[in-house]
């Protein structure tokens, strides 16, 4: 994933804990940044030359719409090294080769994307499998996001072994927008929920600072106007809800009663970046402990009084922990070093012509920077940028953003502001009318019409007024596809089509329980608990301890046939409770469900992990279920 961009391929890397190893890394870390500030002096860093270069993160999903996890066959059918593994077993990563920004480039980098996508979809298919562009990937569940579903990768282990050290724990994630979402997790992998569409621009080192800064500066319109993620487990979220998530799901801080100022590790920054790269770089040093670290055998110093260039490994092996949304990069390059700024805040999707207009966009604004911005500070608060930027992931195209000292909508500032720089700094680098308005034209028609995060809430909200959440989703990522293999830009997508049979794919419990519970609590007055399973006409209600251990079981039936609370009002709920609580667990079979219900004769379901209430299926949640196992040919 994003996350490990920095060392895709460093298969040795481990947690940096074992002091000589820590010690000889940090070592080789220092040692990197004295030859980077000796570059940076002796002009040794390639300048005057622009080039421009993409990541495309994709999900793979099986027939039924929901994560596949044959990454491994695909990748091994494809053999081509353009293609990676991400960090779980249901996304992959392609590599375009970089290009010098000139006349053609833009249509030179969506051909290629286009093809390598055909042939990763030729492939998957093979494997019944297909891919999919999304920021998050509606259907997947908290089951995808267990540990088996981790790419059984060293460096994929080591990471989440060193961020749950440094936690000394659990990963917490709190998100609100429109739903809330509140749990603890036990590895990394929400963060491979979150697929990203990574653009690169080379630029001069002697321009690199005041390059960084205005790339914070116009972080806030571009993500507004290309958000695409705005769900997470079927919940309403953020309009690019991978901001928020990305954050929390990285975060190595601990919680502490001390009042004090504590930087994550996912940042947008602090302030202004001022000196040379190496000051960046430094600070990130300075304010990041080493969490990984790798056996390196060259010494930068060294390998520079020979007269080549290093690689500056363990520099590239830390920046790829510190997750900026703008990130600088060193690379070389046939044997020549260049520096680079990545931004990562780009979602995948909603089409490979939605994500070429993203780029494009980005690349414009990079190329036609005011020069009343190359001094930012002078011109710009840093918290108006970086509040900005929040604002655009919450609230997407309808944000309201502080620019030259006044509030903007994003869609006016883009309109008359951002988009004709862009298109002059495009024009003074060669490039041709056609080809800058073949995608800056997608970004007016979304400015006038909808953004992806628009278009899959309407579609989620009108597929719930009639069906389950569950299928709601499936239904959504199957429009996904279907518009996304005809090709057209988001803004020209039509209202979504529920062409998806209830239940379709539905095969365990977890797809169709509900998890919008009324419970009581087992010290509850009974006569207060029946009351109101009366008022809401309740059939079945799950009873908790303070614990919220599930300990009984209140039904309809139950409660007629017993009175007792009505003639004692001090009755408390675990006095009439069902004690004997028959419940599964979210991955059961829906055919073991209604086994399990039929032969003891119940009407309900609670659904428990390690005996925590997470949903109930009631006997109306089956009946379809149980009248398709009865069809002739179908077995049980």
């Amino acid at each position: 994933m994003v996350i490990l961009q920095a060392v895709m391929g460093e298969h040795s890397v481990s947690i940096a804990e074992n002091r000589e190893v820590r010690a000889r890394f940090i070592r080789h870390l220092l040692h990197d940044i004295r030859a980077l500030e000796e570059m940076l002096d002796r002009n040794m860093i390639e300048s005057g030359i622009t080039r421009v270069g993409a990541e495309q993160e994709f999900c793979l999903v099986d027939h039924n719409w929901r994560p596949s996890i044959n990454s491994a066959e695909i990748l091994q059918a494809l053999d081509d090294p353009h293609y990676q593994t991400e960090l779980a077993r249901y996304n992959l990563e392609i590599n375009l080769d970089p290009r010098k920004v000139e006349s053609g480039c833009f249509g030179a980098i969506n051909e290629e994307l286009t093809r390598r996508l055909n042939n990763a979809n030729e492939e998957a298919i093979n494997l019944n499998t297909r891919i999919l562009l999304a920021g998050i990937l509606p259907t997947i569940s908290k089951n995808e996001l267990e540990f088996e579903y981790m790419t059984p990768m060293p460096r994929y282990f080591a990471l989440n072994e060193a961020v749950k050290r440094h936690r000394k724990g659990d990963f917490s994630v709190h998100l609100d927008g429109v739903d809330e979402l509140s749990l603890l997790h036990d590895s990394v992998l929400f963060e491979a929920c979150n697929t990203s569409f990574q653009v690169h621009l080379q630029v001069s080192p002697d321009d690199f600072v005041a390059s960084y800064n205005w790339a914070q500066a116009i972080a806030a319109p571009i993500l507004g106007i290309a958000t695409n993620s705005p769900l997470l487990l079927g919940r309403e979220l953020w309009a690019e809800t991978r901001i928020a998530l990305f954050q929390q799901s990285i975060d190595t801080r601990l919680s502490s009663y001390a009042l004090k100022e504590q930087e994550p590790r996912v940042t947008f920054g602090d302030r202004w970046e001022t000196g040379s790269l190496a000051e960046i770089f430094k600070n990130d040093i300075a304010r990041h402990r080493v969490i990984l670290s790798k056996e390196i055998r060259e010494d930068s110093l060294e390998t520079l009084k020979s007269g080549k260039v290093p690689g500056l490994k363990a520099l590239c092996v830390h920046n790829g922990t510190v997750y900026r949304w703008n990130r600088p990069c060193y690379g070389v390059s046939k044997g020549t070093a260049h520096v680079r700024i990545e931004n990562r805040y780009l979602p995948s999707g909603p089409t490979p012509i939605d994500e070429m207009a993203n780029f494009v966009l980005w690349v414009g604004l990079m190329l036609g920077r005011p020069a009343g911005f190359d001094n930012i500070a002078e011109v710009m608060d840093f918290r108006d940028a970086k509040s900005n930027f929040f604002r655009a992931a919450r609230n997407g195209k309808d944000s309201v953003l502080t620019w030259d000292g006044k509030s903007r909508h994003l869609t006016d500032l883009l309109r008359n502001d951002l988009l004709p720089m862009a298109r002059e700094g495009l024009l003074n680098y060669g490039l041709e009318e056609k080809e800058i308005s073949e995608y800056l034209d997608v970004i007016e028609g979304r400015i006038d019409g909808q953004t992806g995060s628009q278009w899959m809430i309407s579609g989620f909200r009108q597929a719930r007024a009639t069906m389950k959440k569950d299928d709601a989703l499936m239904v959504l990522t199957k429009s996904i596809h279907d518009n996304q293999r005809k090709g057209r830009p988001v803004h020209e997508w039509p209202p979504m089509h529920q062409d998806l049979e209830p239940h379709e794919a539905a095969s365990r419990v977890e797809h169709i329980m509900s998890t919008q519970l009324f419970t009581v609590m087992d010290k509850d007055l009974a006569m207060l608990a029946t009351s109101v399973m009366r008022w809401k006409n309740i059939h079945h209600v799950p009873v908790e301890t303070v614990e919220r251990d599930l300990c009984g079981l209140l039904t309809w039936t139950h409660m007629i046939r017993n009175h007792k609370h009505e003639e004692d009002p001090a009755l408390l709920v675990e006095d009439i409770m069902e004690k004997n609580v028959i419940s599964v667990v979210p991955t059961t079979p829906i055919r073991e469900a209604i086994r399990i219900m039929k032969e003891n004769e119940i009407g309900c379901l609670p659904v428990a992990v390690e005996n925590e209430l997470v949903g109930i299926i009631t006997i109306e949640d089956v009946l379809e279920f149980d009248h398709e196992e009865k069809q002739p040919g179908n077995p049980g």
